[in-house]
């Protein structure tokens, strides 16, 4: 029989510290997900008492006491991409343990929207947020007072924390293989935003071709949104130069798959015509045909850092100054990259 059938009143963390033979301090660090400092089985006590009581976690309360609502604010440009629904499982996973729920505002890469968002973190009292910019600002992101990671490194945001993936190094490496394959003639679709300070990815591209003694030729270069129409916009164009790429290189999958498509549409075979690269690894990019040779990024491990270091900062056990946060890229070999015809 449920025990709130015998009595009306809702079980308490003092009914849990009782029926487990603990504290009702030893509860709370079950309850806050503090394991490390809670020995193996008064956790596995505290959990059965819990589900016997059927005990329910009085997150209004936990506010009033505490002066958190645990509640973190994830602000993504695209949720389409599935790049960020791995970051955002990744957060979600690592935050949930202690307590945190995670709500999701998809930025669009539209300043109202971003701006919008964090007008709703600071008016809810969020404890924390996780954020890609694209239009925001730092100035804006410190005034809403609340402690925030920044997903991605980039400049322009002096003195916060942030956790993102070595794109700079990525690129370099898939440019690398690419010339390692034979390749000389590499074309580039440049995914941006409206304001991308930074430009890792350009810049690899750039350092690249000097250091490989290739000229720079700008109409191998194409910025484009990073979305599929920036994609097949940019394969077009490539198409299209007096002498084509033999090989491409694309910011992202989303515009790699997309201007896979769009060149197997102008009846090109891949990789005997043109090799594609992308970067990120997201799920499409196993199911193309030919599957894609991608940089894969750590995309959950991002989410999870991403947790670890915000609930530092949010407990205040963080450093004052903002921490740096660089992993590596790591290439997976498909079948979208071959040696040059002829």
């Amino acid at each position: 029989m449920n025990p709130r059938s015998k009595n009306s009143t809702r079980p308490t963390i003092i009914h849990v510290a009782r029926a487990a033979g603990v504290s009702k301090s030893t509860v709370s660090r079950v309850l806050q997900g503090d394991a490390a400092s809670v020995k193996t089985e008064t956790r596995q006590a505290v959990t059965r008492a819990i589900r016997k009581l059927g005990y329910e976690h009085n997150a209004i309360a936990s506010m009033l006491r505490t002066a958190r609502t645990f509640m973190v604010m994830l602000i993504t440009p695209d949720i389409a991409n599935p790049f960020w629904s791995e970051v955002a499982r990744g957060l979600q996973d690592t935050l949930e343990r202690p307590g945190y729920s995670v709500v999701v505002g998809n930025g669009d890469r539209d300043p109202q929207r971003e701006n919008a968002f964090l007008k709703t973190a600071r008016r809810n009292r969020f404890d924390g947020i996780a954020i890609n910019p694209t239009v925001i600002h730092s100035r804006e992101l410190r005034a809403a007072n609340i402690p925030t990671i920044i997903l991605g490194v980039r400049d322009g945001f002096p003195g916060m924390d942030m956790i993102g993936s070595d794109s700079f190094q990525g690129t370099f490496d898939a440019l690398t293989y690419l010339f390692q394959m034979g390749h000389r003639r590499i074309g580039f679709i440049d995914g941006h935003y409206n304001a991308d300070p930074g430009r890792a990815r350009y810049r690899a591209y750039r350092d690249f071709l000097k250091q490989r003694d290739l000229v720079f030729d700008p109409t191998l270069l194409v910025e484009v949104p990073f979305e599929r129409a920036g994609g097949q916009r940019g394969m077009r164009v490539l198409l299209n130069v007096a002498q084509p790429p033999t090989a491409i290189f694309c910011s992202n999958d989303i515009l790699a798959v997309a201007a896979m498509q769009t060149a197997q549409e102008a009846s090109l075979v891949i990789p005997r015509d043109l090799s594609m690269i992308g970067m990120d690894d997201i799920y499409p990019a196993a199911m193309t045909m030919p599957g894609l040779t991608t940089m894969a990024k750590p995309k959950y491990e991002i989410g999870c850092q991403a947790a670890h270091l915000l609930l530092e900062r949010i407990e205040g056990k963080a450093p004052r100054e903002g921490r740096r946060c660089v992993l590596p890229c790591k290439l997976i070999e498909r079948g979208s990259v071959a040696p040059p015809r002829g």
